[in-house]
């Protein structure tokens, strides 16, 4: 997660599953494949739009980008099944949200969740690099929610 030097929290959490609990297998690669919806608390005054990054750092090759999205309006919930902003490019190499498919093991999920100054300018399809270097010095807060999943196959 970016730090900045000063940044006030979010609330991140959802009505499928509590911080640290399992994702409901509908959000994942066993499921319907679709996003689970996240709520959004304590947005600040100035809050022109959201950015989220969805990753697994338990994958076998490194960190594993599901989903990357920006330019959210400010919201105090991202429903489910939906496409709430300008879609990134995941590891994947889809701009879409792609679920939990971990090939063996329990893996976490990171939904990190960034309220930003700004509207961003960068093009559909770019990956998470050009969007984080496009958040700084924008990020008036953040926080996150971490969701476990195990494939059952």
């Amino acid at each position: 997660m970016i730090t900045p030097t000063k940044i006030e929290t979010l609330t991140i959490g959802s009505p499928a599953f509590a911080d640290k609990d399992f994702i409901p297998s509908k959000y994942t690669c066993e499921g319907e494949n679709i996003n689970p919806a996240i709520s959004i608390g304590n947005l600040p005054d100035g809050t022109r739009s959201i950015a989220l990054i969805m990753d697994d750092p338990d994958a076998p090759s490194g960190t594993f980008y599901h989903w990357i999205v920006w330019n959210i309006r400010p919201v105090e919930m991202i429903q489910e099944n939906s496409l709430p902003g300008v879609h990134g490019k995941n590891s994947y190499g889809k701009e879409k949200y792609n679920g939990p498919c971990p090939p063996s093991g329990t893996h976490r999920y990171f939904f990190k969740v960034y309220a930003l100054d700004k509207l961003l300018e960068i093009p559909k399809g770019a990956d998470r690099k050009v969007l984080e270097t496009a958040m700084e010095d924008h990020i008036l807060a953040g926080g996150e929610l971490v969701g476990l999943y195990q494939k059952t196959n």
